[in-house]
């Protein structure tokens, strides 16, 4: 299995599934590679302590460095809350090592499924691309089938555990895996791989250009409002969201971006927008701004 990963120091997020259990071990054939091995226990399923068990001891068969905690986050957890609490666990694994980035197992599959995902949540053309590699998480199988990997795992006798919660279709994304992926024949998947696969390079241009118009309308005090007023529709929902993901914010959708862009051109000068935790949108006379509110 032919994967892309710089020489360097990376923490490896592996749940017990297949799918990192594979990257763990394709990892360590690679040269240059400091790795160390964390877990993050959801506290949903009563059987989690089993998959800790299991990466504990493929931690320690391959004389690795191993980090865990346990959220008991409960089963009526949501999946963003649930992916929130994983990642704060394991960018602070990567502070505290010191390492270059995060790894994880995302593949192909999940990359057909998050921008199926994404297309119904109404997340716009980023939503195609939002599983992707980036400075601080590497994601170096989003170009290998699910298939791929468990013949992987099959072939060198790894072991690993299955997720009774993925069995379900509680969840919109065990509903696309199991119900509209596998509808796709071989050309289906690599014609919607190849979209997102150029896409990723679409998005990486028009955020560069984004980026460089917002530069010249921000100001200490704010985005000037006059000159977003005149743009147009489509154009100003987009100045919107990478307004929003340059303050800081996650998870933008087509309902909250609409809802406050209609705000920056309507409401009346000395209003405040909730934007998402404590964060708003100030709108002024001449600037629109995004304030932090103490709580």
């Amino acid at each position: 299995m032919h994967i892309t990963l710089a020489p360097g120091s990376y923490v490896v997020a592996v749940s017990g599934g297949v799918d990192s259990v594979t990257l763990l071990h394709v990892l360590l054939a690679q040269p240059g590679l400091k790795l160390t091995v964390a877990h993050f226990d959801h506290g949903v399923r009563v059987d989690s302590a089993e998959d800790e068990k299991l990466v504990r001891g493929m931690a320690k068969s391959y004389d690795l460095p191993y980090v865990t905690a346990r959220g008991n986050l409960g089963p009526d957890i949501s999946e963003a809350a649930a992916r929130q609490a994983r990642y704060d666990f394991l960018h602070t694994v990567r502070r505290a090592a010191a390492a270059d980035a995060i790894v994880t197992a995302h593949h192909q599959d999940d990359a057909l499924e998050t921008a199926i995902h994404n297309i119904l949540r109404g997340t716009g053309r980023r939503g195609l691309t939002s599983l992707r590699s980036t400075d601080g998480i590497k994601r170096p199988l989003l170009h290998i089938p699910k298939t791929e990997i468990i013949q992987y795992a099959k072939d060198n006798q790894l072991l690993w555990r299955e997720d009774s919660t993925n069995a379900g279709d509680a969840y919109t994304r065990n509903y696309i895996r199991h119900n509209i992926v596998p509808r796709f024949n071989a050309a289906d998947r690599e014609k919607l791989h190849g979209i997102i696969v150029a896409m990723r390079q679409t998005n990486a241009e028009l955020d560069a250009v984004l980026d460089n118009v917002l530069a010249e309308q921000l100001s200490e005090k704010g985005m000037t409002r006059s000159w977003f007023i005149m743009l147009p529709h489509t154009a100003a929902r987009e100045v919107m969201a990478a307004w929003l993901r340059q303050g800081g914010v996650g998870d933008i959708d087509k309902k909250m971006v609409e809802r406050l862009v209609h705000a920056a051109k309507i409401f009346q000068p000395g209003r405040q927008v909730h934007v998402a935790g404590n964060l708003t949108m100030h709108v002024g006379k001449a600037y629109l701004a995004l304030k932090h509110i103490e709580r």
